[in-house]
């Protein structure tokens, strides 16, 4: 996620580690951390075997 400039670590931090969860569309899941100073939102899919990444924002933007 260079362009948005969220490292993988802080994805994967987001996502194992989150403040909040919440329920989205299509059985995906929205993770919520801060980091430094960012708000990251990861949208994401768990599957049996991975996870899957839809989309990272940081909400401070």
């Amino acid at each position: 996620m260079k362009w948005r400039e969220v490292a993988e670590d802080e994805i994967k931090d987001t996502i194992l580690y989150h403040e909040d969860i919440e329920d989205s569309t299509k059985g995906r899941k929205n993770a919520f951390k801060h980091i430094g100073n960012k708000w990251l939102k990861v949208t994401f899919k768990q599957e049996v075997d991975k996870i899957i990444v839809i989309t990272v924002i940081d909400k401070n933007k």
